[in-house]
């Protein structure tokens, strides 16, 4: 049985693992896990719905070997149905699709569901918010990609801001319970605009891993988050 998402109003800092020491991802996934982090983003690429290759179902099952915290995967691949089950297998907890990829997109997320894991619609900047409508009362949370997938290290897109406020009027006029979840470029310059936005989840890839102490900068993340002075 999967573990229970922990669902709250309070923002919390998910720290992408592409931003990691990849020989190292069971040391810099328990500093993350020291400074409070709520769960670990796994980015899975194939090479072709975006141009870079990176983990797999192996790693995955090694990473949940070595942390407690939940596993957000994001699969940026074509064909995620013929993942899905394998990834439950090898220990997501949360598995997001992209709606860009998906030709049977509610199919594919009631398979998610089906397996024990919170399932999620991830968007491109270019995809409108209207893309949608048809599916938010059946996920658990929207990831709204603030810049183009497929590499860490980006800048944060402006309009992704926007996009945010408007996935959350959407949220609300449907009455759905999706949380959203914001990827790319999130840092203290953006973290508290994203929150006060509609944002819950902040994946945080190189504010978290780049300054060689990822417990400390989780922690002042999730202060700067929820609007607290810095520390």
């Amino acid at each position: 049985m999967k573990r229970a998402a922990r669902r709250s109003a309070s923002p919390e800092i998910v720290p992408s693992l592409l931003a990691a020491d990849l020989a190292h991802l069971a040391r810099d996934s328990a500093a993350a896990a020291r400074g409070g982090a709520a769960a670990l983003h796994v980015d899975v690429m194939d090479g072709r719905f975006v141009p870079n290759i990176t983990m797999g179902q192996p790693v995955v099952a090694s990473l949940r070997a070595a942390t407690k915290l939940p596993l957000d995967l994001h699969l940026m691949i074509e064909e995620p149905d013929r993942y899905v089950e394998d990834f439950a297998k090898a220990g997501a907890d949360w598995i997001s699709v992209h709606v860009e990829a998906c030709r049977h997109l509610h199919r594919t997320v009631s398979r998610i569901r089906s397996l024990g894991m919170r399932a999620g619609v991830a968007i491109n900047p270019a995809t409108p918010v209207g893309s949608l409508e048809d599916i938010i009362g059946g996920v658990d949370f929207v990831l709204v990609m603030s810049v183009n997938p497929g590499f860490g290290g980006q800048k944060f897109i402006p309009r992704a801001l926007a996009k945010v406020r408007a996935v959350s009027e959407l949220v609300a006029r449907t009455g759905s319970s999706a949380e959203i979840e914001v990827d790319g470029g999130v840092g203290p310059d953006n973290i508290r605009e994203l929150v006060v936005a509609g944002a819950r989840w902040l994946v945080a890839g190189s504010s978290v891993f780049s300054g060689g102490d990822a417990a400390a900068a989780v922690r002042a993340l999730r202060r700067r988050a929820s609007g607290r002075p810095p520390a």
